[in-house]
């Protein structure tokens, strides 16, 4: 089993910035794709950014410019960098991890998600 588990959520004024972690427990496993997606309330969790064991990124239009991924792939983490944070940031931000298996076989994981407040 491989559980993430994000961290560095919380409540921020409009044009602050947060960092969010994640990282997976477990031996014996890579991640080829880390990315971070969010749920607003009421709406549909959707991709914030990603990045690829190959080094591509690929951000929302909405976050481009202000939020930044990366990954330390040796200790299974996942980062994002929050800047110029706006209201419609609002949201909780979940931790994706993509495990490789035998052949091409792959296993998604989820973390719980750590909740971001913008708001003055």
């Amino acid at each position: 089993q491989v559980q993430p588990v994000e961290s560095g959520g919380g409540l921020v004024q409009p044009g602050g910035s947060l960092r969010l972690s994640c990282a997976a427990s477990g031996d014996s496993f890579s991640i080829s794709t880390m990315g971070w997606y969010r749920e607003a309330p009421g709406q549909q969790r959707e991709l914030v950014a990603e990045s690829t064991s190959g080094g591509t990124t690929n951000y929302a239009d909405s976050v481009k410019g202000r939020f930044t991924i990366f990954r330390d792939s040796a200790k299974n983490a996942v980062y994002l960098q929050m800047n110029s944070l706006k209201p419609e940031d609002t949201a909780v931000y979940f931790c994706k991890m993509r495990v490789p298996r035998s052949g091409t076989y792959y296993t998604i994981y989820w973390g719980r998600g750590t909740q971001v407040t913008v708001s003055s």
